[in-house]
């Protein structure tokens, strides 16, 4: 991994009938730091999203917030990286995650793709997979056939109140994120929600 993380990504879906729904929880997290760190996202049309620039004491880093739908987040991510020469080990991803209970929150460097449209988008684009993913848990409603629909769908007020409890979580570990500590923020995400 390179010494810090240049580009942070949020995937959903644009559009206001989207804005609430599971799907978007990646979204909901660049929305709070923006808002914790007065960054202004403006559309840009070149970059097929919206971007805001992140800056802390140690370094500077980019937000994106794809405005093409999910199953083409890598066209953005990729028009992003290439124009700032982004290495894909400095891109962290956070997505919604079926596979991890509601509010959980897992950090993880590379692997598959598990379904997700939009990281499978962004792997194909960058012919890697070498991404660092931050995982929001939203469960899974039991049968493969009802997943769209599910995650299209808003969650329940205490389902939306666990994973606002996760993004909380993980915007309080973003500084070691952002700076390589990852082998600590594993330690203390994944220890926490573990023990609640």
């Amino acid at each position: 991994m390179p010494a810090h993380i240049e580009l942070i990504v949020g995937l959903g879906n644009p559009g206001s009938e989207y804005a609430q729904t599971r799907h978007n929880v990646g979204f909901w997290l660049l929305d709070e730091l923006s808002k914790m760190s007065g960054a202004t996202f403006q559309p840009q049309s070149k970059f097929f999203g919206e971007t805001a620039r992140l800056k802390t004491d140690d370094h500077d880093s980019w937000l994106l917030k794809p405005t093409t739908f999910m199953n083409r987040s890598g066209q953005s991510v990729g028009a992003v990286a290439s124009f700032y020469r982004i290495p894909v080990e400095g891109i962290l991803v956070v997505h919604d995650d079926l596979d991890l209970d509601t509010g959980m929150v897992r950090l993880k460097e590379g692997g598959g793709h598990g379904g997700h449209n939009g990281l499978r988008d962004i792997t194909t684009r960058f012919s890697s997979d070498k991404y660092l993913r931050l995982r929001i848990g939203i469960g899974h409603p039991g049968s493969g056939s009802d997943v769209s629909k599910y995650v299209l769908n808003r969650p329940t007020a205490s389902e939306e109140m666990e994973i606002q409890n996760a993004i909380a979580r993980s915007l309080e570990a973003m500084p070691d994120i952002l700076s390589g500590n990852l082998q600590k923020v594993m330690n203390e995400l994944h220890r926490k929600k573990d023990q609640d």
